[in-house]
């Protein structure tokens, strides 16, 4: 309508006038409905050209989107494993939380008796080092024993030997042979007790070492599992539908506890989607307006930080069937990524408000460029000038919303 209005009095407005005074010519009598449509039809068809290319300038150069909104990222509260609520910190169904606070604790007893049972082990582990430690003293106890016998047997045999050597009729042959066995006995008596004792330190210095270090890493184990038990926060935020109670079963995959909204999501970025066909006009830099609902009456100065150079509706997931582009019922639109101009100029708009956004084209470093000529800079100063029609629509949204919005939309 605003266009319109602008286009009609550079030729309706002037062709009218020069009849009503210039020709003096009067409304009801000369003037009527036939003859204002027969006289001005030339002024209506070149006002009604006039306002589909300023609009199409417009809309093209100085793109306009009411698909804005301050997104903000949330975090579902779930455990790691299923488990009955054994305990709640959070009162209510909203509450602040800082990280690292627990939220909820989940029934700890099997986990507990799991890592008991590994500081049962280690206990038991420790006991067994001792008798190892004891055992092999026995086991050096029986070594030397052993050899001790083995010499007492040596010694009996050697005198035997020299006897027999001096008086072979003083000693029988048999009692020779004996000896000798006794001695093969005695020394296989000393190797039985160097391998019980190599056996013992064996188990003292790799057996018992190796079962202790696997209890550990199950007392580890089990009370990395008692830890997370214990729900808690990941970062500053706010809890919200937090609908536990004690006694409910939580299930990771399917009944998450409440959503955790970190402190700051949402605040001060604002992410608009723009239509396909102004691709080529968006780019970052652009200087950019926006009136958001949660903060009526008031036009936030912007600037575009990013463009996202993929459209989401094209995306597609690798599956067993052929994708068919007839699918794509939505076009889809160019994502851009907003930032207030000023420090603070988001301030006071609720994360997740909708908002509707300009965005301005400037060609002034083309303009002022050398090798622009006069006609192309007329026009580029035409295409930036008219970028004004924009900005008082969206002041005019701004500030006719909240009444549409409370009055004349019944306060919905």
């Amino acid at each position: 309508m605003l266009e319109l209005l602008l286009c009609s009095m550079l030729t309706i407005l002037p062709d009218y006038l020069y009849r009503r005074y210039g020709q003096g010519k009067r409304i009801g009598k000369e003037i009527t409905p036939y003859s204002v449509w027969f006289e001005l039809r030339w002024g209506i068809t070149l006002c009604l050209m006039l306002t589909i290319g300023l609009i199409t300038t417009v809309f093209y150069n100085h793109p306009a989107t009411t698909n804005a909104t301050a997104f903000f990222r949330t975090i579902p509260i779930l455990p790691e494993t299923n488990g009955r609520v054994a305990e709640i910190y959070v009162g209510g169904v909203s509450g602040e939380v800082k990280q690292g606070a627990p939220i909820f604790r989940l029934d700890d007893s099997k986990q507990e008796a799991a890592a008991e049972t590994a500081r049962r082990r280690i206990v038991e582990i420790d006991a067994a080092m001792v008798v190892a430690h004891a055992d092999i003293q026995a086991a050096e106890g029986k070594i030397q024993e052993a050899r001790s016998s083995y010499q007492q047997a040596v010694d009996e045999l050697a005198t035997k030997q020299e006897i027999y050597r001096r008086n072979p009729g003083a000693v029988a042959t048999r009692d020779i042979e004996k000896l000798k066995v006794a001695v093969q006995g005695r020394q296989g008596g000393i190797d039985a007790a160097v391998a019980t004792m190599e056996q013992s330190e064996a188990q003292l210095s790799t057996l018992l070492p190796a079962q202790k270090a696997s209890a550990e890493a199950e007392l580890a184990q089990a009370e990395v599992d008692l830890s997370k038990t214990v729900i808690r926060a990941g970062v500053n935020g706010r809890v919200e539908q937090f609908t536990l109670r004690v006694g409910d079963v939580v299930n990771p995959l399917m009944r998450p506890a409440g959503v955790l909204i970190p402190e700051g999501a949402g605040q001060g970025r604002l992410q608009a989607g723009f239509g396909q066909v102004e691709a080529q006009v968006m780019k970052v830099g652009m200087a950019t307006e926006a009136a958001c609902a949660s903060k009526p009456w008031t036009v936030i100065p912007m600037v575009v930080t990013g463009v996202q150079d993929f459209i989401a509706a094209g995306q597609f997931r690798g599956g067993e069937q052929l994708l068919d582009p007839q699918q794509v019922t939505q076009p889809g639109t160019i994502l851009t990524f907003l930032e207030p101009l000023y420090e603070g100029g988001f301030n006071g708009v609720t994360a997740g408000s909708s908002c509707v956004v300009n965005v301005y084209t400037s060609h002034h470093e083309e303009i002022i460029s050398p090798e622009t000529g006069a006609m192309r800079r007329i026009v580029l100063h035409v295409v930036d000038g008219v970028g004004l029609v924009h900005a008082m629509i969206l002041r005019i949204h701004a500030l006719v919303y909240p009444i549409q919005t409370l009055v004349l939309g019944g306060g919905h």
